[in-house]
């Protein structure tokens, strides 16, 4: 009997406390969790430059995943097999901010997509990146969230408050952004610190018509087991076949989480790690837009020591387009992972 009153006052100290704990931020995350629109109308900060493309323009675009300044070189990630869920301080953040502005600047693109950015939040030492890019750039800039939430329990230490997203750059006229939904694959209790996956979509005039150029950032699903990636991708499609029937121009560009179909496969390094799908063949009057020759992100399960030969790689960014779009020349550009584990892709098109 005495043995069970000590296991039964333990469990009264310890355990109940922790349960309690579990259900009360279960409850709260609950109560918090974002919760968006299919689709809302986001606000657009304006800069001096709003340029009108004409027919027979050359626009060139660039996407990159910036793995919010938080996964240069140096780190490796927790849901990749590594350790890591945050990186090691404010001064890296903000170098590798600095590092790829200067990329961004340098590439002369009209159109900027970019993944992975964060406002003010724990993990990134509460910087707000989303101003410091387009301030540095001195662009028009829109932000669509794509995880929100007001305290992310996991892993250990845990991450904090997130917010993170969509954000797009440009020089160009834009008259309308939206944050479009994307299908969800996680239930509850799994989706209330989880990302809820989106498009930015921003509409910009096309001159002396009446059509317009869709631009279109994109960050699909990762970790599910596909069957929710490839519903965002559906969604996705159906919305470029909208306005490509409408005889509008369409750019979608981003961090797919998948591979081209027509890309040739990387070296299989990492077998048991974590491995991309094939993206899907594309309806009449789109084609895929990539580089085959360079890989545009690396597996985060360790830090990244330069071997190429050690290192998982994948083709997973890129660009679709509209076949009213000729496409002159798609690159991407190889920093050799310094400063974020993706790179950034640079397309070129002439609306025909």
């Amino acid at each position: 009997m005495k043995l069970l009153k000590k296991i039964a006052v333990l469990f009264a100290l310890v355990l109940v406390p922790v349960i309690l704990a579990v259900v009360l931020l279960a409850g709260y995350l609950s109560l918090t969790e974002y919760r968006p629109g299919e689709v809302e109308t986001l606000p657009v900060t304006l800069s001096a430059l709003r340029q009108v493309p004409a027919v027979g323009e050359r626009l060139t675009a660039v996407t990159f995943n910036t793995g919010y300044a938080g996964l240069d070189r140096t780190q490796d990630f927790v849901m990749d097999g590594g350790k890591r869920a945050r990186p090691d301080s404010e001064e890296a953040v903000r170098d590798n901010m600095a590092a790829m502005l200067s990329v961004l600047d340098s590439a002369g693109a009209q159109i900027v997509l970019l993944q992975e950015v964060d406002a003010p939040s724990a993990r990134t030492f509460r910087i707000d990146q989303m101003d410091y890019y387009r301030r540095g750039l001195a662009m028009n800039a829109a932000m669509a969230y794509n995880y929100k939430c007001e305290f992310v329990p996991f892993p250990w230490p845990p991450i904090g408050k997130v917010q993170s997203g969509l954000v797009t750059l440009t020089e160009l006229d834009v008259t309308k952004a939206e944050r479009v939904s994307l299908p969800v694959p996680f239930s509850w209790p799994l989706r209330i610190a989880n990302l809820k996956r989106c498009l930015l979509v921003e509409r910009v005039p096309v001159e002396n018509t009446e059509k317009e150029l869709v631009i279109i950032n994109l960050h699909l699903e990762a970790y599910d087991d596909g069957t929710g990636r490839e519903a965002q991708m559906n969604r996705l499609i159906g919305l470029m076949e909208e306005e490509r029937n409408k005889g509008n121009y369409v750019i979608a560009g981003g961090d797919f989480n998948a591979v081209f179909p027509d890309a040739p496969a990387t070296p299989a390094v990492e077998p048991d790690g974590w491995q991309p799908q094939t993206l899907p063949e594309l309806p009449t009057g789109f084609s895929y837009a990539y580089d085959a020759g360079s890989p545009t992100c690396r597996s985060l399960s360790k830090p990244y020591s330069g071997n190429r030969s050690q290192t998982q790689f994948y083709i997973i960014d890129g660009f679709i387009v509209s076949d009213n779009l000729k496409v002159n020349h798609v690159e991407t550009l190889d920093l050799n992972f310094r400063n974020s584990d993706h790179h950034p892709v640079l397309l070129q098109v002439t609306l025909q």
